[in-house]
């Protein structure tokens, strides 16, 4: 059975309510009832004890005493009675019984001077009383008492129109109560349904619905927690997005790629399983399919480079590299790709400038950089400097190439990424991984890397290991 949650808090709200009131109403009328009986036996106590200090002051003139006091009472609907030892009636000014009906208990306590009270008796009487014994002791001997009666309907009556104007304040504060709980619980389910409806866009792939937020309650903190989920999710869409597209490029370009080696090796095979291939050439042939093979494995060695330090399987072993030996290395082994593209490579650094890095790691990071650099520069200059300062080591690749556009900067270190399409025949990390990789060595190493260029004037990557 399903029952709606603005029902559920309506009837919660008002049952908490119509307990609180029932329990109060109950503590309220039970503290009536008893000060009402309160203050009418400590009224006829009162009487009592005027009537017997008169009475024993003036005991010649005790008729006329008690007369007054019974025109006094009478208006008050009081009445009294004054009996003996043996509970005989003296004097009364209502009873006609000839003695007070009294119990032993009642007896025994009034003979030693205490006080009895009776809030409610309906049997010794004509009607129901509350009545008050006062015991009377004349040098030190008990000689009797006096006997004070109320009706207990003027009290009642008290009670029953305290308890009818209480009956009145809980139904109209039950009335006032359901009025807000209603207001409130359709305010609650409201917001309850604004944030259901804003999952069910979110789960249909609408990543842009936003709840209003505020610091008013633990459901507005609810919607911002949403909001920022939604945001976050929104941005993880959108890498994915980005991902599958540079997914779908890499896959196109691995194609292509694949395709023009493995296209050239299957025909250097075929042409030498035929004889097609004049003698004079086949040693061309061979070399082609051997660069072609090359290329292949720069693939795949790239592919494996990437994964293993993205999962942290690489382990540096670090050592302090004089700088200017290893530029001059990079140096020679770049000067045949350099001269291809009439490029002159330079290196200036002092030879005391010292590097604390992996060598083999460090000799991939440069050698992807200036390559890149190679590649994008033609009939220019590639310089490689090594400057030692207080805490680190700076390394500078600059090149007079044609640049990047600012707006790919941030761009080149994504994996896959290509700047530009020529990227896609760079016989050096042709699948756009170089760069993803060198950002990752360069963080292994506790470094950075930062690149600044102008388009048609040239790039220059700077990188930063600390000592």
């Amino acid at each position: 059975m399903k029952i709606k949650y603005l029902y559920q808090l309506i009837v919660s709200h008002v049952s908490v309510i119509v307990i609180s009131f029932l329990l109060i109403s109950l503590l309220f009328s039970h503290y009536v009832e008893q000060f009402v009986y309160d203050n009418k036996t400590e009224e006829l106590s009162s009487y009592g004890q005027s009537i017997l200090q008169d009475f024993e002051k003036n005991q010649r003139n005790s008729a006329n005493i008690l007369k007054n006091y019974g025109h006094v009472l009478q208006g008050r609907d009081i009445q009294y009675s004054l009996f003996d030892e043996r509970s005989a009636i003296i004097y009364s000014t209502s009873t006609n019984t000839p003695l007070i009906e009294l119990n032993e208990d009642e007896w025994g306590h009034l003979k030693t001077g205490h006080k009895i009270t009776v809030k409610q008796d309906f049997k010794r009487f004509r009607e129901g009383v509350t009545f008050v014994l006062l015991p009377l002791h004349l040098n030190n001997q008990f000689v009797g008492g006096i006997l004070l009666t109320s009706p207990i309907k003027g009290s009642r009556e008290i009670i029953s129109q305290m308890n009818n104007y209480l009956i009145y304040t809980t139904i109209i504060a039950l009335a006032v109560a359901f009025i807000l709980s209603w207001i409130l619980s359709t305010f609650h389910v409201k917001r309850i349904k604004r944030l259901r409806e804003a999952t069910s866009n979110v789960a249909r792939g609408d990543y842009s619905v936003r709840i209003p937020y505020s610091d008013f309650d633990e459901i507005s903190e609810l919607a911002g927690d949403f909001n920022g989920m939604v945001e976050k999710l929104d941005l993880s869409m959108e890498e994915i997005k980005s991902l599958e597209n540079r997914r779908r490029q890499f896959m196109a370009d691995v194609s292509h790629e694949l395709r023009t080696p493995l296209t050239t090796i299957r025909g250097v095979i075929d042409g030498l399983k035929n004889n097609m291939i004049a003698e004079d050439k086949k040693e061309k042939a061979l070399g082609l399919a051997r660069n072609e093979t090359m290329r292949l494995i720069r693939l795949v060695n790239e592919n494996l480079d990437y994964e293993k330090i993205r999962s942290n399987q690489i382990t540096l072993n670090k050592q302090n590299i004089q700088l200017v030996e290893l530029l001059n290395i990079i140096k020679d082994q770049l000067e045949g790709a350099a001269g291809e593209r009439n490029n002159v490579i330079l290196v200036a650094s002092n030879s005391d400038v010292t590097v604390f890095a992996d060598y083999d790691r460090l000799t991939q990071i440069l050698i992807n950089i200036t390559k890149n650099s190679i590649q994008f520069t033609e009939s220019g200059t590639i310089t490689l400097r090594g400057i030692a300062l207080e805490n680190e080591t700076m390394i500078e690749i600059e090149d007079t190439g044609i640049g990047i556009d600012p707006a790919d900067i941030e761009k080149i270190w994504s994996r896959f990424y290509k700047a530009i399409l020529s990227r896609t025949t760079n016989p050096y990390g042709e699948f756009g991984l170089g760069l993803s990789i060198v950002k990752q060595l360069v963080t292994m190493h506790n470094g950075t890397i930062q690149v600044t260029s102008e388009t048609g004037k040239g790039t220059k990557f700077t990188i930063l290991i600390p000592h």
